[in-house]
């Protein structure tokens, strides 16, 4: 204050003064040398008022630029500009947009191409799109748009509205490019996901020779980081090296984070430390890494050297600790990772909470994740997906309808993830009028072109019975990739379509597409159940041979599957004994299975005696076992053997059917009198009985517990789930509909039998989901041939 008392003892020259501005530190300062040019005359000088209003800006005092600027006679375009930017660089761009909107009704200025671009960067600022299309109008009339600053904006613009195509279209017409541009539009298309693009955006940058500066290599990094394309990025880093950007920090910290997600955290951890003084960002990229890849411990530690350093811990850091993608054994961990964010405040930030929701639902911890969903004040669409999700996942399907149905009320709209998410939901539970009504969501969103939702909608068709309905809408998709073939291969595979499905795969095979574990499975699959022996078997060695794939446990008990259902238990005995790996569970549970269908009792017995030793827990194969000796009435055996079951205290899973009618779920059990209409139900069922009985229906108790009466056994199989269902069925809808069920355990052989005599009788088809396929039953036969 007293520096700017010596300085003006003397009337002041311009010069003076705008030193004296320039190197002001307080608004008290600022407003001092105010007076000081109304008193010596300069408040008309357009220079020194253009200069005092850019300070007062720095320091944070944007009501007095304006105030300043409303006294001033007769601003000049630069000036002007000066408040636009101003206002939209001090979180006011609302206010840069109306001083636009007063300059466009001004008869002595015009806007030139710095207005514009500050004032479309304060739209971009104030998430005001229609605002920033009109300015790009504006633009193109005044003939700036192929201007590069107004370029270069309105790239930034469309991109952080995700309008990719019209940011792509701006700068594919500019009539030359500059660096800024140039990375303007690398780092958009990586923001909005675009990876690929992006990388391909830098290349013609690099083919052109455009000159590359450190924020270029920082932006596409990401890209190369999130597609895991670590040759590309070593390819980025060696151009750093060779234009000397390698050691700057954000290059650096950028490389940390590629070798982090493409799984080598050895040399990211190197790269950390060649930064000199790593901030925030570097520490937060290696924690993330070490979570990433399962080095948990090294993610804690570092986490606790950063806290050492004096550094504050931001929601970024925190969401990096969180052992998202390895989150079993680390319950606690999750735990006090929640309590430290209560502490600091960062458990309000969505984010956190939902990584957190996200791995306690990984836990099965449902009551936890949902917890802190309620608690959390401010949900976001990914924090109503990761709830979503985590109930679908957990087999909560039910509740995952509900929340869904719940968030619908709410001013979120669902995104392709939730829809997928809410489709895969529909598909484990069957609930194809749910699944018809998001279907129609779809629609009115205009979410069907996006390919992850057509994929997940082939999906819910085909397992909730629809397989034509699946069928057209692959058939009609203009985009498809591995996942939409391997999604409706398996569909036909469900259905029992083996031949369909075979041919799908060869016409994927021909136009190109890279068939995956995964898709292998799907048409050995289809093949397992349509008898197609030696098809599934060429499939097989061709995945071995050809595709050099190492096949999964899953792969090797589809191939006993094949062979054990073709009845060729020897070649599926030598075919295990074969495996250049030690067969699991599932290989010998497989071929138990096989030895029950054909009824091969030493085969059975030392395929029990490996799953006794491997999954000593499991009932299942226990009870297979005993129906298989009550098959070959071998009564004593199977007791003893249920005797076992019942000594070991194994409980096995209680068969249930669901059927939904008119929107509503219904669930049966064996024997169930639970039901409202089970008078109805019970005299339904006893009617359709006599009519089988008269056309030579029997009874198949031969599995039925052996030591009760053959009446009792009848009534037993009687009065199974699948049996209840469709009598409420019957008597709940109209003659001719269709009726579909489902059942969580392998439908047996009486209910299998039962269901074609009521699809002859009552003329309906009907439709059963188990837990292996679907049966389409009409006219007295079944779709599998018998053959499941």
């Amino acid at each position: 204050m007293q520096m700017i008392h010596r300085e003006l003892s003397t009337p002041p020259s311009r010069n003076a003064l705008l030193s004296l501005i320039t190197n002001s530190a307080t608004i008290h300062h600022l407003l001092q040398l105010h007076a000081q040019l109304l008193r010596n005359g300069f408040h008309s000088d357009i220079a020194t008022v253009t200069k005092l209003t850019q300070r007062l800006f720095d320091l944070r005092a944007p009501r007095h630029a304006l105030s300043l600027f409303f006294s001033f006679p007769k601003p000049d375009i630069f000036l002007f500009n000066v408040l636009v930017q101003g206002f939209s660089l001090n979180a006011s761009p609302s206010t840069s947009l109306s001083l636009y909107s007063r300059l466009r009704k001004s008869i002595n200025l015009s806007p030139d191409n710095f207005t514009y671009a500050f004032t479309i960067n304060a739209a971009s600022g104030s998430r005001d799109e229609k605002h920033g299309m009109m300015l790009h109008a504006h633009a193109i009339v005044d003939g700036l748009a192929p201007n590069l600053f107004v370029g270069s904006a309105l790239v930034d613009l469309y991109c952080k509205f995700s309008r990719v195509g019209y940011a792509r279209k701006v700068f594919d017409r500019m009539p030359e490019k500059d660096t800024v541009l140039w990375n303007a539009m690398v780092n958009g298309l990586a923001r909005n996901c675009c990876y690929e693009d992006s990388i391909e955006v830098f290349g013609d940058m690099v083919e052109d020779g455009v000159r590359l500066d450190s924020t270029t290599l920082s932006t596409v990094l990401p890209a190369a980081a999130e597609l895991k394309e670590l040759g590309v990025g070593m390819g980025i880093q060696c151009l750093a090296m060779k234009i000397g950007f390698h050691s700057v920090d954000y290059v650096l910290t950028g490389l940390v984070s590629l070798y982090s997600k493409c799984g080598d955290v050895d040399t990211a951890r190197l790269l950390f430390w060649m930064i000199d003084k790593p901030d925030l960002v570097s520490y937060n990229a290696l924690i993330s890494g070490f979570t990433c890849n399962g080095e948990v411990e090294c993610s804690v530690k570092l986490f606790r050297e950063l806290l050492a350093s004096g550094q504050r811990v931001s929601s970024s850091t925190m969401v990096g600790l969180i052992p998202v993608s390895s989150p079993f054994g680390h319950l606690h961990l999750a735990s006090s990772i929640q309590g430290f964010c209560v502490k600091s405040g960062t458990i309000s930030h969505p984010s956190v909470s939902t990584a957190l929701t996200t791995v306690y639902s990984r836990l099965n911890e449902m009551d936890l994740a949902r917890s802190l969903f309620d608690e959390s004040p401010e949900k976001t669409v990914a924090a109503w997906n990761a709830m979503i999700s985590g109930y679908t996942q957990n087999g909560l399907t039910e509740t995952s309808l509900s929340l869904f149905q719940e968030m619908m009320k709410t001013e979120f709209a669902p995104n392709p993830v939730t829809i997928t998410t809410i489709l895969s939901a529909c598909a484990q539970l069957g609930a194809l009028s749910f699944g018809k009504w998001v279907h129609e969501l779809i629609k009115s969103k205009n979410l069907e072109p996006n390919i992850y939702v057509s994929t997940a909608l082939v999906d819910m068709y085909a397992k909730c019975g629809n397989i034509s309905e699946a069928w057209q809408l692959f058939d009609s998709m203009s985009e498809k990739n591995t996942v939409t073939w391997n999604t409706m291969i398996f569909g036909y595979g469900l259905h029992g379509h083996g031949h369909e499905a075979l041919k799908l795969f060869n016409e994927m095979l021909h136009l190109g597409f890279q068939p995956s574990s995964v898709t292998f499975l799907s048409v050995m699959y289809a093949c397992s159940h349509a008898g197609l022996v030696r098809e599934g078997d060429e499939i097989f060695r061709a995945m071995v041979n050809e595709y050099g794939i190492k096949p999964l446990p899953e792969h090797y008990a589809c191939m006993v599957d094949i062979l054990g259902r073709a009845g060729q238990l020897e070649k599926a005995l030598e075919f295990i004994r074969s495996m250049p790996v030690e067969p699991g569970p599932a290989v010998w549970g497989t071929l138990l299975g096989a030895c029950m269908i054909h009824k091969d009792t030493n085969m059975a017995r030392m395929a029990s005696e490996k799953l006794f030793e491997l999954d000593p827990g499991s009932v299942g194969y226990h009870v297979l076992l005993s129906n298989i000796y009550s098959v070959e009435r071998n009564f004593p055996k199977a007791a003893s053997i249920r005797e076992g079951v019942k000594k070991r205290k194994l409980a096995k899973t209680p068969g249930c059917t669901l059927i939904e009618i008119h929107g509503t779920p219904h669930v049966f059990v064996s024997g169930d009198r639970s039901h409202s209409h089970a008078t109805a139900i019970y005299e339904m069922l006893e009617k359709l009985t006599s009519k089988m009985r008269e056309i030579g229906y029997r009874s198949e108790t031969v599995t039925a517990l052996h030591d009760v009466e053959e009446e009792e056994k009848e009534l037993m199989v009687n009065v199974h789930s699948e049996k209840l269902a469709i009598a409420f069925a019957l008597i709940t809808t109209e003659p001719g509909t269709e009726i579909r069920i489902i059942k969580n355990l392998r439908v047996c052989l009486d209910c299998h039998t039962a269901t074609k005599y009521i699809s002859k009788i009552t003329e309906r088809v009907i439709v059963v989901r188990d837990a292996n396929r679907f049966h389409h039953f009409k006219d007295g036969v079944c779709s599998c041939g018998d053959y499941w």
